[in-house]
């Protein structure tokens, strides 16, 4: 399943398309509200080249756009962006083409995505870049799937949107990216978590145990921490390693003593007699010395 949020970027990139048109578009009849019928009867074959002038081929965008034909627009502006790739408006129609493309979803990511590198290779100071590294980002956000499947694209979405906080930190962009940091950091770590789960259940501890270290060391803000902690205590206490097991409840137990999770770490120990004790040398030890 595809993880959504709000798109609070749709309202500024149409404020910036609007001041574009206003300004290029000035005193033309279709946008005062004039022959509304004409202004909304846009050339649907967009593969077929037909030599415009500017502002005609923008006025065919702004209409598709208005009527949520993405596709179609998203060609337009490439178009305009083919036919007068040295106007001052070529910039701003790279840019609103990854918008429209990334608004059309599904397949359309990937264009969206292609804009946006593009617009970020050709005009890295541009004071727009900000915006073309955050729809890069949302748009690999947006496919991220559920942990049952590869997720080299969470992966990738995760590092597009730690660009963002770094690049812009006191920037919409930065805000927003960071909330969907929180929630691939979890993904990423509900997909390990799943997978060690499934080494557990087959008994192949050595297999369970790598997997949820690295949650441990990786995602220790995510709620999957507790559970790792606990899965860690089962793994090592059927491996024999009774100090590793009693040091992962120990952890747990100072961290979240009164989760259900740390009540099952105590059980198991209990097994043998055993109760939590925190071994300082061990590497469950250490790393939320480091975290923490």
């Amino acid at each position: 399943m595809t993880l959504r949020l709000p798109r609070p970027a749709r309202a500024a990139v149409l404020v910036l398309s609007l001041a574009a048109a206003s300004t290029l578009l000035s005193g033309c009849s279709w946008l005062t509200g004039e022959d509304d019928n004409e202004k909304n009867n846009v050339n649907r074959d967009a593969a077929n080249y037909r030599e415009r002038p500017i502002d005609m081929i923008y006025g065919d965008a702004w209409a598709a756009l208005r009527n949520g034909n993405w596709v179609l627009a998203a060609a337009q502006f490439d178009e305009m962006e083919r036919q007068h790739p040295y106007s001052p408006w070529a910039r701003r129609a790279m840019l609103m083409s990854a918008f429209c493309y990334y608004q059309a979803s599904g397949s359309g990511y990937g264009e969206a995505i292609s804009r946006a590198d593009q617009y970020i290779a050709l005009h890295p100071g541009s004071n727009e870049v900000s915006y073309a590294f955050y729809l890069k980002a949302v748009s690999l956000y947006e496919q991220i799937v559920d942990v049952g499947r590869d997720q080299s694209n969470t992966r990738d979405a995760l590092v597009a949107l730690q660009d963002v906080v770094q690049r812009f930190p006191d920037t919409e962009y930065a805000r927003d990216a960071s909330l969907k940091i929180d929630l691939t950091m979890d993904h990423l770590a509900g997909k390990e978590m799943s997978v060690g789960r499934y080494y557990l259940n087959r008994r192949d501890y050595i297999g369970a145990i790598n997997r949820f270290r690295v949650v441990v060391e990786q995602y220790q803000t995510t709620p999957q921490i507790a559970e790792s902690l606990e899965r860690l205590t089962e793994a090592y206490y059927s491996l024999g390693l009774d100090n590793e097991a009693q040091t992962a409840a120990a952890v747990l137990g100072a961290n979240y003593p009164g989760s259900a999770w740390y009540q099952n770490a105590y059980n198991i120990l209990r097994g043998r007699n055993l109760r939590p004790v925190e071994d300082k040398g061990s590497w469950i030890s250490q790393a939320f010395r480091r975290i923490l």
